[in-house]
């Protein structure tokens, strides 16, 4: 029933390659827990699923974060038990998350942006074939703020330039538009021209549109190196360097330039919009700072009976 469960996650639900196997661990860590009983009508109970919290608490020493994420696969994996008439009811709803401790998303400053591209700024027309594709792997993220996978699934037929508009398959396989500045579009087709003089098919729709020197489409440990190698030398970067951190970094950028959250949600392809509220509190930081340096009565503080 375990690699029923899995298979039905990555065939049918269509799960990222990483979620699966994350789902694949946890489900083999109870199993494990259980001493390798697979009897789920009689392993997976309300009391064994608390025994097992308390041993990833106590014996594994994992954070809050982690554990609520074994118990999320968990609960998962039981809903789809009821749907097989395996279980009646799911344990998990009656076990009490751990508390996470809210993380905010860390973001580059905008004069740290401006200075990497700067700096790998000089003629489209020169460079080696990896200049180009490491430059326009850095230009997508930061503009267009996908995730590493949306980026690395890309093909020649996600870029319309006619449109000015980059197709992106999502999570679920949902699809979104997403504009392109025109800068970004002459940088694209600038790359597959270079690209086009070592690959023969470097312009068939199905292509993948960024390629290794080989010719092999991208892979995330590749992507990246190339965002820590790409931003080791830029001033005043004190966050990860990381794909995530670019989409992080787009997304505060437009909100506190004004954008509409549902506009922000819609960019990063976010299921809810409580996933994108999260980036409120850094233009709330921001606000703040202009709020006490600009606002009369904050400069006074209410002085003179104000």
């Amino acid at each position: 029933m375990k690699n029923k469960y899995l298979s039905y996650i990555k065939d049918i639900r269509r799960y990222s390659e990483r979620t699966c196997a994350i789902y694949s661990d946890v489900l083999r860590n109870f199993v494990d827990f259980c001493e390798g009983s697979e009897d789920f009508r009689t392993t997976l109970s309300v009391n064994s699923v608390r025994a097992y919290e308390v041993f990833l608490f106590d014996t594994r020493k994992l954070s809050p974060r982690t554990v609520s994420q074994h118990l999320s696969v968990l609960s998962g994996f039981c809903r789809f038990l009821m749907k097989e008439g395996v279980l009646e009811s799911n344990p998990v709803h009656l076990v009490r998350r751990p508390k996470i401790e809210k993380r905010l998303p860390v973001f580059l400053k905008e004069q740290s942006v401006s200075s990497y591209f700067e700096s790998t700024k000089g003629d489209p027309e020169f460079g080696s074939y990896e200049q180009k594709l490491h430059r326009l792997i850095m230009s997508i993220l930061v503009s267009c703020g996908i995730r590493r996978s949306e980026l690395i699934s890309l093909n020649v037929s996600s870029f319309d330039q006619k449109r000015q508009v980059l197709h992106v398959k999502g999570k679920g396989d949902k699809m979104r538009e997403i504009p392109l500045l025109p800068s970004l579009c002459e940088e694209i087709s600038l790359y597959l021209s270079a690209a086009s003089s070592l690959m023969d098919d470097a312009y068939a729709p199905e292509s993948p549109l960024l390629r290794t020197k080989k010719g092999r489409r991208l892979y995330p440990v590749y992507v990246d190196r190339v965002v820590k190698k790409e931003l080791a030398n830029v001033p005043d970067v004190t966050v990860r360097r990381s794909p995530h951190v670019l989409r992080h970094t787009l997304a505060t950028e437009l909100l506190s330039d004004g954008a509409e959250l549902n506009s922000i949600k819609e960019l990063l392809g976010h299921s809810s919009l409580a996933a994108t509220q999260v980036y409120t509190h850094n233009s709330i930081e921001r606000l703040q700072k202009v709020y006490k340096n600009a606002h009369p009565r904050a400069k006074t503080e209410g002085k003179n009976g104000d």
